[in-house]
């Protein structure tokens, strides 16, 4: 069955009605999913099933039957692990409708029908009794229902539920406990990820209320281990938290966990860094751990996961401390979220539960992290700030199409008469009158609330613009391209721009690397067996789902938090000219990459850069390359587009004998705002 779904495209701004089938969302939620990432963590499964044979045999050693409820079951794995240890039945739970179905064909391939009943329910809406989804309670239960955070995925009402109304008296649980870990630090990188910092060289402020803002109620998730040691200061040891323990009766009511430490140097708090450790038998000999790679020895592997990352916490407001100082650092927890306070423990201890933190101000609401982390990037300011030396004119009419940009204060500052900007929502709107009313040029700077194509000459005063400029960013986009939203409007301001009117960006130019990466492969590639267990209707569901939608193939990622090697050299495959309006026709592009060093290749990375004058360029992706072996580095305050090959190429061990290369074909839809492409290896 098919129906028609309204999508704002977010390259050309127009509504798009597309017709998909039904099953459009479940596609989406199978693509976007970390169940290949799950299976591919080895040292998960192997705890897991390391914790589960230890559970059912200390329940066989009681002489009692095995019997296990397997919550949050998706492909049925956990399950099949406690049957082949010995257990005599499992009810395993799972409430996403595909992936229960899923699971019973895999468990059924398996042979493991007979002793393992799929339950496509909520665990709070599952029955025990003769007619029940359970005939008998259960003695152990096996559970991964942790996100990042650790509960925010509800485990703990979800546990609470089950060991009242599902459980037997006594029972084993795998995990065991869990431990949430702290580290409270200073770190400018990070908490230029939550508040406006003053711009200096402008004088340039935030709104009071930004200041004041607590941020963002929901956490950060990142991948700890690529901060380098330079990008923090620690301001406490690694402090265990709380714990969670599974073997017995959970809360999931709200709770206060204060901790109390000497500071060992003076700094400014900032942000708490936090992960946290399963332990999956009682004695605790059987741990899994996501801490970052910089907490382990030299001689310790460090396992990689994607599906588990490491927390980032900003306090409320910095904290100096001095070292020596004795602080209490609290974790206030509800049933599903985690938040940070920090006082001396000279200070009165408050008599009621701190709220969660929530954005009053709505920076926090408008932009996401990253963005706030490029509008404090003030290397890149002050590149943009010598860029419009050279477009912007004493007593130009200045407009700038981009969101939430200082582009409109250095346009001012550059001798513009009169600086227009137009923002894509109302929240971004009310943001910028704020920050333009803070600083004083409210008269000089006037933000436009209107679409580019209903603008009026009305709304310009009657003038004509003689400088457009955008940096551009917009907060709908998601791959690199849709940011050509500039050049849909550039195209629709047409009859508003005088004959000579200076654009900034001149251009964009579309680039693309073939790499390989150290361990972000691993989502896309096929699972076939996992610890033994045949889960490859996985790898079909996976692999439908990422071909059900073609301008799916490129996948956004901040490559800054993956490591990879580049195996060719980047190569320049399309250029969209902003002072020429919007083709009618296609753009196609086809050509080669050349793999210049050896490695598996596991796909190629798709990014922008914006010629904003003839002497000044901005990158989106690959900022260096390191010349022996590869290793990438990358702009971190954008997301780049990969395109992931079905299987690696793995090239000849003698490039210059044998060269290996990608071929490549791609072509702009105006009409669609999106790229086609085509990647295909060549040994």
């Amino acid at each position: 069955m098919k129906v028609f779904c309204g999508r704002v495209n977010p390259t050309t701004g127009s509504m798009d009605w597309l017709e998909e089938d039904e099953d459009y969302d479940y596609h989406q939620e199978i693509a976007r999913s970390s169940y290949a990432d799950m299976l591919h963590d080895k040292d998960r499964n192997e705890k897991y099933y390391q914790g589960i044979r230890a559970a059912v045999g200390r329940v066989k050693e009681r002489g009692h039957e095995a019997v296990v409820l397997d919550i949050g079951t998706g492909t049925g794995l956990l399950s099949m692990m406690a049957v082949t240890a010995g257990a005599d039945f499992c009810y395993a739970i799972e409430v996403f409708k595909p992936m229960a179905n899923a699971a019973i064909r895999i468990v059924e391939a398996n042979g493991f029908s007979e002793k393992i009943k799929i339950i496509n329910k909520h665990s709070t809406e599952v029955t025990v009794g003769p007619d029940g989804d359970m005939e008998r309670r259960a003695n152990i239960l096996i559970t991964e229902l942790f996100d990042t955070e650790l509960i925010g995925e509800g485990a703990l009402p979800s546990y609470e539920h089950a060991q009242l109304n599902l459980m037997q008296e006594h029972w084993e649980a795998v995990p065991h406990r869990a431990t949430v870990y702290a580290l409270l630090v200073e770190s400018r990188r990070l908490w230029s990820w939550n508040k406006l910092l003053p711009l200096e060289s402008e004088d340039i402020l935030p709104p009071p209320e930004m200041e004041s803002c607590p941020g963002a109620p929901s956490v950060c998730d990142v991948q700890l281990s690529q901060l380098s040691p330079g990008d923090f200061k620690s301001l406490s040891n690694v402090l265990p938290i709380f714990r969670v323990d599974f073997s017995q009766q959970v809360s999931s009511s709200a709770a206060s966990h204060p901790i109390h430490f000497s500071a060992p140097a003076n700094g400014k708090a900032q942000v708490v860094l936090s992960w946290w450790d399963i332990d999956m038998d009682p004695e605790g000999t059987i741990i899994c751990s996501m801490k970052p790679s910089w907490t382990y020895t030299t001689s310790q592997p460090v396992p990689w996961r994607d599906h588990w990352m490491q927390c980032v916490y900003f306090l409320p407001e910095e904290f100096p401390v001095s070292e020596g100082e004795e602080l209490c650092l609290t974790a206030h927890q509800d049933d599903y979220c985690v938040w940070y306070s920090l006082m001396t423990d000279s200070t009165e201890q408050q008599s009621q539960k701190l709220e969660r933190p929530a954005c009053h101000c709505g920076a926090h609401i408008t932009w996401n992290r990253p963005r706030f982390g490029e509008m404090n990037d003030h290397n890149r300011i002050q590149l943009y700030k010598e860029a419009l030396k050279k477009v912007v004119t004493p007593g130009c009419v200045c407009l700038c199409v981009s969101d939430g940009s200082f582009l409109p204060f250095l346009a001012h500052s550059s001798g513009a008469a009169q600086v227009y900007t137009i923002e894509s929502s109302s929240m971004s709107q009310h943001l910028m009158e704020k920050l333009f009313k803070t600083n004083q040029l409210e008269d000089k700077i006037k933000v436009l609330q209107k679409a580019p194509d209903s603008l009026a000459e009305l709304d310009l005063n009657g003038r004509k613009i003689s400088a457009l400029i955008g940096e551009p960013f917009f907060t709908t986009s998601l791959l690199p391209w849709h940011n050509l939203y500039f050049w849909y409007t550039r195209t629709a301001l047409a009859a508003h721009l005088t004959n000579d009117c200076t654009i900034s960006p001149l251009s964009a130019s579309l680039y693309v690397l073939a790499v390989e990466f150290k361990d972000l492969w691993r989502i896309r590639s096929p699972c076939g067996t996992c610890e033994g267990f045949d889960v490859s209707i996985m790898d079909d569901m996976i692999k439908n789902s990422l071909n059900f939608r073609e301008s799916h193939e490129a996948e956004p990622h901040p490559l800054w938090e993956y490591p990879c090697r580049a195996l060719s050299d980047p190569i320049m495959v399309m250029t969209f000219d902003f002072r020429e309006p919007v083709p009618a026709e296609e753009m196609r592009s086809e050509g080669s990459l050349n793999l210049v060093r050896q490695g598996q290749c596991h796909g190629t990375v798709l990014w922008m850069e914006y010629q904003l004058t003839e002497e000044f360029t901005v990158s989106t992706g690959l900022l260096q390359v390191s010349h022996e072996r590869g290793d990438c580095q990358w702009y971190p305050h954008r997301k780049q587009g990969v395109y992931f090959f079905t299987s690696p190429l793995d090239p000849a061990t003698d490039l210059t004998q044998s060269p290996s290369s990608v071929t490549y074909s791609l072509t702009f839809s105006p009409k669609e705002g999106e790229i086609r492409m085509c990647f295909t290896s060549v040994s």
